[in-house]
């Protein structure tokens, strides 16, 4: 070998061999067979940063048991305990090469971490990577762990943390509906029912009506967010502990919630907790029930916008950049279509969490790596289309005012309104009458001498068409 080359890497091994690593790479030997392994999406799992984050948490939490118990020397693990801070501060992502997609449970990912971490810990105690004889990945960082608590446990924690971030986006986005339902409280307009015309409503109704429904499923992502703080950190391979001190997964999970300030709690039966995904398909249902609900508001916003001369019209969106290479003047609605691929995606997403759920077998699950693949995805994509939808579409919406007033005066749906009034038969009679000449209401009820247009007209209030008759008034 040349001094070159032995400048440049340096030879770790395996029970299956010896391998040459670059000398500067943090990561070693398993996660060097790892990538020639799982060649599939070309995205690592650095793409994931809040994965890498809750890993050096994890490892940060056992590190504190794994020394407190007397399982692991307290030099070793202050300078493992430096190395996770690291990851936890951010630093070190480009050595998480991992693809997101792999087999084993997550095991490359755990190994790609115990020797980042591993290597980190060398150079604090001042000795090169690679010097597995005195801090090595497997005894000491994975001390009292196996992939099978550590790497779920690592993804509810970077699941927590990214639904926090979803929460915040879809409140963003829930004012912003609130916002535009205040602005359009007093717009009167038709109402539509299986794209018909239907009963009068204003405006500000259709709006808040959106933001109720993603206040609705904010509780419901909060219920799901609740179900992934019960943890199995301690179960280590199958949930029996074997190989952890006792009293570790107790203090295990106490110290990783005090450094994640997340409330994670011990699962009480770590056997159960280990081969169970059920709160995985629970967390991709309500994303899922997410998706659906922002893509049929999105479909709302596209319909009510569609023109501007030959559709609805009743509102209009931002124009955000030309709609075509043709057609000068087009523009489209591109972020609620954008919203509405997102959704599309996370339908997809659901379908495989489900499938890689169902395909568990006795005590564990080896598909856990695509399961959290598929919700990082969902979460993060939400997220920022949340964030896009309401920046970049709603907080721009206006009313077209003339429009709508004019619909309101013409149209034949405001006979409902008048059958308390002037009862069903009168209403009738007038509905066919405009209908067949195309006058007005006001002006057909005061040509059939039932009612006079500024009688017809008075009632043309919100208040009176669009909530409940309030009797005697």
């Amino acid at each position: 070998m040349s001094a070159d080359h032995t400048a440049t890497f340096r030879t770790e091994h395996d029970f299956l061999g010896e391998k040459q690593i670059p000398a500067q790479a943090y990561w070693g030997v398993h996660t060097a067979r790892a990538v020639e392994n799982f060649p599939i999406s070309g995205t690592a799992i650095s793409a994931m940063p809040d994965l890498i984050r809750a890993f050096g948490l994890v490892k940060k939490a056992a590190t504190r048991a794994n020394a407190d118990l007397g399982a692991l020397d307290r030099k070793r693990a202050a300078a493992i305990i430096l190395a996770c801070n690291e990851l936890i501060e951010g630093h070190h992502l480009s050595e998480f090469v991992v693809d997101v997609i792999q087999g084993g449970a997550g095991t490359s990912t755990n190994m790609n971490a115990n020797e980042v971490l591993a290597n980190i810990a060398l150079e604090k105690l001042g000795h090169e990577k690679g010097r597995y004889d005195v801090l090595h990945p497997n005894d000491h960082v994975n001390a009292s762990q196996s992939t099978n608590d550590v790497y779920p446990t690592a993804v509810r924690i970077a699941l927590w943390t990214g639904i926090e971030r979803l929460l915040g986006s879809m409140a963003i986005l829930r004012s912003g509906f609130e916002a535009k339902a205040l602005e359009f409280k007093d717009i009167l307009k038709i109402g539509r029912t299986q794209l018909q015309d239907a009963v009068p409503m204003t405006l500000g109704q259709e709006f808040l009506t959106y933001a109720v429904m993603i206040g609705e499923d904010e509780a419901r992502l909060r219920e799901a967010r609740s179900l992934i703080e019960e943890i199995n950190l301690g179960a280590t391979a199958i949930g029996t502990g074997i190989n952890a001190p006792a009293g570790y997964a107790e203090l295990a999970c106490k110290f990783l919630a005090e450094e994640s300030a997340i409330p994670v709690v011990k699962s009480p039966n770590l056997i159960e907790a280990t081969q169970d995904t059920g709160a995985f398909v629970q967390l991709s249902g309500v994303l899922k029930r997410i998706a659906c609900k922002l893509s049929k508001i999105c479909n709302d916003l596209r319909l009510l916008s569609s023109g501007p001369q030959a559709g609805f019209g009743d509102i209009k969106l931002p124009a955000r950049q030309a709609g075509s290479s043709i057609m000068p003047g087009k523009v489209n609605p591109v972020i609620p279509e954008v919203m509405n691929q997102v959704a599309f995606e996370v339908i997809g997403n659901d379908i495989t969490v489900t499938m890689a759920s169902e395909a568990g077998q006795l005590q564990l699950n080896a598909f856990e790596p695509i399961m959290g693949w598929s919700l990082f995805k969902s979460i993060s994509h939400l997220s920022q289309a949340c964030l896009t939808l309401q920046h970049n579409c709603v907080a721009g919406i206006e009313a077209n005012r003339e429009l709508l007033a004019k619909r309101v005066r013409e149209s034949v749906t405001l006979v409902t309104a008048l059958n308390p009034i002037i009862g069903y038969e009168k209403s009738a009679l007038i509905a066919k009458t405009a209908i067949a000449t195309g006058m007005p209401i006001a002006e057909a009820a005061e040509s059939l001498g039932i009612m006079t247009r500024s009688q017809l007209e008075a009632l043309l209030v919100p208040n009176k068409l669009t909530q409940p008759l309030r009797l005697g008034a």
